[in-house]
């Protein structure tokens, strides 16, 4: 008899754990869409610039300003670093420079190899960056970036020998670029659209 009392018992507690589980979904809802990792393609945008569409003005707050820099300091360093590779291809960064600057590094590029010459770059880190400006030219939003960084460079010729620079010494670089985003486009990437200095 007493078993009898503890199935019902525990047929009791589970349907009132049931009507529990039920009414809190009913109230709190349930998850839906997506909740998994963000896909590569979109890690790679800088920041997400919110509109505000009844003004078209950009929201770039202190939170947006800093993702931005996070992004800017990784594409500054992965453009660097690819530019000062002997493969003359810019394969890592092509995606991140606009169609004028990669035209405009391939030319140089193609002139140091023309002349027997390669690029020896040593990326020690970014000291600063700031953003100097930001504004929205049509469907274009703009940024302007000061960066501080430190690196080792020196420009080689065919037998090795230094031609400029020092293999050894580290020194302070200050660049200022200008990164572009279509917010039209599906394309999440800023574009470094111009170098200045």
């Amino acid at each position: 008899m007493s078993y009898s009392f503890e199935y019902i018992d525990i047929i009791l507690l589970a349907m009132i754990a049931g009507f529990i589980f039920l009414r809190l979904r009913g109230i709190l809802g349930k998850r839906s869409g997506f909740d998994g990792k963000v896909s590569p393609t979109l890690d790679k945008a800088f920041v997400k610039t919110v509109l505000d569409k009844k003004t078209e003005k950009e929201s770039f707050d202190q939170k947006a300003q800093l993702n931005f820099l996070k992004g800017a300091k990784i594409a500054y360093e992965t453009i660097i670093t690819d530019f000062s590779d002997s493969d003359n291809k810019l394969t890592k960064c092509k995606n991140l420079l606009s169609k004028k600057i990669y035209d405009q590094f391939i030319k140089s590029l193609e002139e140091r190899k023309n002349k027997g010459h390669y690029a020896q770059i040593t990326f020690i880190g970014i000291n600063s960056s700031t953003i100097k400006e930001h504004k929205k030219i049509n469907n274009n939003l703009e940024v302007t970036v000061d960066f501080e960084s430190e690196i080792i460079t020196c420009i080689r010729d065919k037998d090795n020998k230094v031609m400029s620079g020092d293999s050894e010494k580290v020194i302070k670089v200050y660049d200022t670029w200008v990164f572009s985003k279509d917010i039209k486009s599906n394309n999440p990437n800023w574009l470094l659209v111009d170098t200045i200095g």
